[in-house]
């Protein structure tokens, strides 16, 4: 079997488990809306809550709202711009800036179509927090997840010093926690609302960058990875009729 074909079959199958993945987070999701639905969260949501009151200060309110802003619609939406100037002008990737387009617009529609779904109430209603309509899922935190996401997926394509790609990585991981964080002690959000944001987040970019993939993996290869994907379970499934 060619180097070739054993690397499309492989890709075959990093596909299905980010589709596995995908679907985990679905079921996730799902009981965690179910429990919200039954009120069964309450506890979980307050004693959070609680908690982060310990820790409040003025400089803390000052710190949690800069960082409330980096998750916000016109701050993701300027960040975009950027990004998509990247995408198209500077590396010449179209299908990375569509589904960049993909991911980000189809998960802010997405998580309008959730909230109304659901049509929670949020803790407390702030204008100057941008906390405003329903609660879950946390759009912030939805929102952060994906853009956020989506950024670290392009670091680590990208061939860069290994060190940088880490610390990029951790640094934009601990920013869509921090922003979910934030949120929940501005009053903005529960707890629940901030943890639904960050799965259905998952969800959808799991999603996006599957589909990129496999278009990515379709051009770059000379067989397709359906083809290559039997060629390299043929030797094991002929072991096993062999052993019964």
């Amino acid at each position: 079997m060619d180097r070739e074909t054993k690397l499309s079959g492989f890709a075959f199958i990093v596909l299905l488990v980010g589709l596995g993945l995908a679907a985990l987070f679905i079921t996730l999701f799902a009981e965690l809306a179910d429990e919200m639905l039954e009120q069964e969260l309450a506890v979980f949501d307050a004693v959070v809550i609680q908690l982060l009151e310990i820790i409040s200060s003025d400089w803390m309110d000052t710190a949690m709202f800069v960082i409330t802003e980096l998750g916000s619609v016109w701050f993701l939406v300027l960040m975009s711009l950027g990004v998509l100037w990247i995408l198209g002008y500077k590396m010449r990737d179209k299908w990375g800036a569509l589904f960049y387009l993909v991911a980000v617009g189809g998960g802010s529609l997405l998580t309008v179509l959730l909230k109304h779904f659901f049509s929670r109430e949020r803790p407390s209603i702030n204008e100057t927090i941008d906390a405003v309509g329903y609660s879950f899922p946390s759009g912030h935190s939805m929102g952060s997840l994906i853009f956020y996401g989506f950024l670290i997926y392009l670091v680590i394509r990208t061939k860069q010093n290994p060190w940088l790609q880490w610390v990029s990585v951790f640094g934009l991981s601990v920013l869509i926690v921090l922003i979910g964080t934030s949120r929940i002690y501005l009053g903005a959000h529960f707890p629940s609302d901030v943890i639904a944001g960050y799965i259905a987040g998952t969800i959808w970019l799991v999603l996006s960058l599957v589909a990129l993939e496999w278009i990515q993996w379709h051009q770059r290869s000379p067989v397709p990875p359906v083809t290559a994907l039997r060629k390299v379970l043929a030797p094991v499934y002929r072991a096993v009729i062999n052993k019964l």
